[in-house]
């Protein structure tokens, strides 16, 4: 696999950027009787200022409210204390509260600023082990299931194959979900929601500008299908 052209990691990076500053968490002090918890990074976070996000489409189609604590940027994997109090490590995003079910995804921001989607075995298997019990992702779910939550753990949208920086990363990200996917199976109360097949081919529709976030139709889409999980 190809290491991604600086330039491109030059245009994501600028990306992430507005991002940051657009489409971050959602200060909310609302939350005493909410049932259903958020956390992640830009899959869940963009477009969360414009009240568009991924959240947002969970709560209208079951009509309740949905608290919203994914960060744009954030990581499974982060050392300095200063971010995980930001919400940068996924982590610490987690508010205590009666949660019957938490929407949790991350792990590519690890890939691409970790590894560049480049050589990446050595990452990943700290994200997760080959068989989807050990690492860290399955050390943060295990202990937010010990509040008594259900997990919905949620994929990452697939490039379209056409002008996306992360083309690259496709391996890489499919070997990281085979993995989630195999956790998910061990356990009843977790759910993987794979978007692998969600973006057609040459489809730019589901991607921002940047390719690499989702649209407002991606993430109206994607709330769609958590929600469809959460009523069976």
């Amino acid at each position: 696999m190809n290491l991604v052209k600086p330039y491109k990691q030059v245009v994501f990076v600028l990306a992430l950027t507005v991002l940051l500053i657009s489409g971050g968490s959602r200060a909310v002090a609302r939350d005493f009787n909410s049932r259903i918890l958020t956390m992640g990074d830009s899959l869940l976070a963009s477009h969360s200022i414009s009240g568009r996000a991924v959240s947002n489409a969970v709560e209208k189609m079951l009509g309740e409210q949905v608290i919203d604590r994914s960060v744009s940027g954030a990581r499974i994997i982060y050392r300095l204390p200063i971010t995980g109090a930001m919400g940068l490590k996924i982590a610490k995003q987690y508010r205590i509260g009666k949660w019957d079910w938490i929407i949790l995804n991350g792990g590519g921001n690890d890939i691409w600023f970790g590894c560049g989607c480049h050589k990446c075995d050595r990452k990943i298997n700290r994200l997760i082990s080959g068989n989807g019990r050990g690492g860290e992702i399955p050390r943060l779910v295990s202990k937010l299931r010990r509040t008594g939550a259900r997990i919905i753990y949620v994929g990452y949208l697939r490039s379209p194959g056409v002008g996306s920086p992360i083309e690259s990363c496709r391996d890489d990200g499919d070997e990281l979900e085979r993995r989630i996917d195999a956790m998910a199976d061990a356990d009843k109360g977790v759910y993987f929601l794979s978007l692998a097949k969600m973006v057609p081919f040459g489809d730019r529709s589901y991607h921002g500008f940047d390719m690499v976030h989702p649209s407002l139709k991606a993430s109206r889409e994607i709330g769609k299908r958590i929600a469809d999980i959460i009523r069976r």
